[in-house]
């Protein structure tokens, strides 16, 4: 039975699943997830417990980037299997407190989520037994408009998240959506993207002859094309209804 409890607590939802589904109370109050959040994307982000300082500088870099991920069409939701009263009490002493890194009186506006009873922490995956049983490792899922996981980054108890890197994922992954393109290794907007394999023999053909300005294929089967940096931003960075 020990065995069987391991192997439930370290299951966890796989990229292209949909979110699974829970209610629960938050420091902004009652949340239905992923049904409160269609048609934005959502980053659901997990940390080991309240008043520990990665999880702090965490919660303030959140907190001052929020709309920065906002302007993205992107909203934050955090969990921790501590009660609401001790989140509270964390997030007052983070805004009266904590300086940190030229950050002061950062307020935390994104809902925190009370996990008590790990319900959520466990849908998610977020409990590894090898590294701690008591408490959920730092978790991030990025979660598209029709509640679909796309992404999921996991870091151990001891390592603060990159929070570029983070913020990169959520525009390449919208990128990707829009243009119908792939991303290249450590891709930023304004870079090349990754054309889609040429599906016959004739358009491998036209592509290693050429025949596109538009593309550069360095071999049949690896082409790329410019987008410039504000045709993505523009295209990201505001609000559009979910399409259908």
């Amino acid at each position: 039975m020990e065995e069987l409890k391991e192997i439930t607590l370290a299951s966890m939802p796989r990229i292209g699943d949909k979110a699974p589904e829970f209610r629960a109370v938050t420091t902004q109050g009652n949340i239905h997830f992923p049904n409160d959040y269609q048609g934005s994307w959502v980053i659901l982000f997990s940390h080991p417990a309240d008043f520990t300082p990665v999880c702090t500088s965490e919660f303030m870099t959140f907190a001052s980037l929020e709309s920065k991920f906002n302007e993205a069409n992107c909203e934050l939701v955090g969990l921790s299997i501590d009660g609401l009263y001790s989140h509270i009490a964390w997030l007052r002493t983070i805004k009266e407190k904590i300086e940190y890194k030229g950050m002061k009186n950062v307020e935390v506006k994104f809902p925190l989520i009370e996990d008590i009873t790990m319900e959520v922490a466990n849908k998610y995956g977020m409990i590894q037994p090898g590294e701690d049983n008591t408490k959920a490792v730092r978790a991030v899922f990025f979660i598209d408009p029709h509640g679909i996981i796309r992404t999921i980054i996991y870091y151990p108890l001891s390592l603060g998240r990159n929070f570029d890197e983070i913020y990169r994922v959520v525009i390449a992954l919208q990128t990707a959506d829009k243009f119908s393109v792939a991303t290249p290794a450590d891709w930023q907007p304004g870079d090349e993207v990754i054309v889609p394999p040429a599906g016959s023999c004739g358009v491998a053909k036209d592509r290693m002859e050429n025949t596109d300005e538009d593309v550069h294929c360095y071999d049949w089967f690896f082409c790329t094309k410019k987008i410039e940096k504000e045709e993505i931003l523009n295209a990201i960075l505001k609000k559009e209804e979910l399409s259908h």
